[in-house]
């Protein structure tokens, strides 16, 4: 017999992308939600047969969601027919409500899809234990299509003027001011002692002894270093003590500033401090912090100086990660092409889709 040819839902704009998610996350009608499920996998061309190992359902069921999404649109989401509702799952077909799925990303990946038939099987296999159930989906999914990693995507802020702040911030990391140079600041923390090594398990509310503190950290793009300064506060004034700093260390030459929205870097007294010194804050979008090269930075101070430690006291703390940004710093290279691979890149970048 022939194969049948393939079949896929038409193009799904970033609006009915919203709404299909939505649906899959909180609508309280089995089929519904299972349809609106089918039809996102498919807009990420997800072969038939994938879905079907994917939703435990038949090939006819997946195709005729998809044909009729595209001559109907959301209307062929909604319930019409009996025995729709049904599901068949491991070779056994029960009834039940999809609501242990959560959200369903917009785009999937083999984690994704595990995670997703993992919660089929749970939720509606009660003779399958969660690790036999477990290595039975991951057996049915050990297909080509299934092993590959996609890209995960984010959400980004609906600042109205979102491309011209990024672009803005694009253009300093790639072409830096011949009459200054350019900073990422931001605030790391909080910086609490945790207690790791003891016999018992600890409470979620364990006590934060000694209090916590914040970090303030600035990435010099020119030279690859980080300059900090650790403090008990994080108001304006702590952040405008620290710009302080750095201006006496660069002086004579402008600074360009790269700073999120937090209030405290709008504060009146800091900005007419910057006009003042010739310091120019450039503010990034709301909700986009991921344009900050910063973050990286204190992504890896995370990683190889506070993760799994037991610091009894937070002067023993300050040690540990002045060693290893005096390390860092001894290694640093200028810093060039920031995500020249990323979307972010495309002109026709939309920056609301998820």
């Amino acid at each position: 017999m022939a194969r049948k040819p393939g079949v896929f839902v038409r193009l799904v704009t970033p609006e009915e992308g919203w709404r299909l998610q939505k649906i899959a996350k909180t609508s309280k009608q089995p089929i519904r939600m299972r349809r609106a499920i089918v039809v996102m996998a498919s807009a990420q061309r997800q072969p038939v047969g994938l879905i079907c190992r994917l939703m435990q359902v038949s090939e006819n069921y997946a195709r005729q969601v998809i044909h009729d999404f595209n001559e109907q649109g959301f209307a062929a989401l909604d319930p019409n027919g009996a025995g729709a509702g049904r599901v068949r799952l491991i070779g056994r077909r029960v009834n039940g409500s999809t609501r242990s799925l959560g959200a369903a990303p917009v785009t999937w990946d083999g984690r994704s899809r595990r995670g997703v038939c993992r919660s089929y099987v749970r939720c509606y296999v009660s003779t399958q234990s969660p690790t036999s159930a477990g290595r039975l989906c991951g057996r049915s999914l050990k297909t080509k299509a299934s092993r590959g990693r996609a890209t995960r995507t984010w959400k980004a802020g609906k600042d109205p003027e979102f491309t011209a702040k990024m672009d803005r911030v694009l253009d300093l990391y790639d072409h830096p001011p011949a009459d200054g140079r350019v900073i990422c600041v931001d605030e790391f923390g909080p910086l609490n002692l945790q207690p790791r090594r003891q016999p018992k398990r600890l409470r979620a509310t364990y006590h934060r002894t000694q209090g916590v503190r914040h970090l303030f950290g600035a990435l010099d793009l020119t030279t690859g270093q980080i300059f900090y300064r650790i403090r008990d506060r994080k108001r304006w004034k702590e952040f405008r003590a620290f710009l302080q700093t750095l201006r006496q260390r660069w002086p004579g030459e402008k600074l360009y500033v790269i700073v999120d929205n937090f209030s405290p870097h709008k504060r009146a007294e800091v900005l007419d401090w910057c006009a003042d010194n010739d310091v120019e804050l450039v503010f990034l979008p709301t909700y986009s912090s991921w344009l900050n090269w910063i973050e990286s930075e204190f992504a890896a101070l995370r990683y190889f100086a506070l993760n799994g430690t037991d610091h009894l006291s937070h002067g023993e703390q300050d040690d540990a990660i002045g060693a290893y940004i005096r390390w860092r710093n001894q290694h640093a290279e200028p810093k060039r092409d920031f995500a020249v691979d990323s979307k972010i890149r495309l002109p026709d970048f939309l920056p609301y889709v998820a």
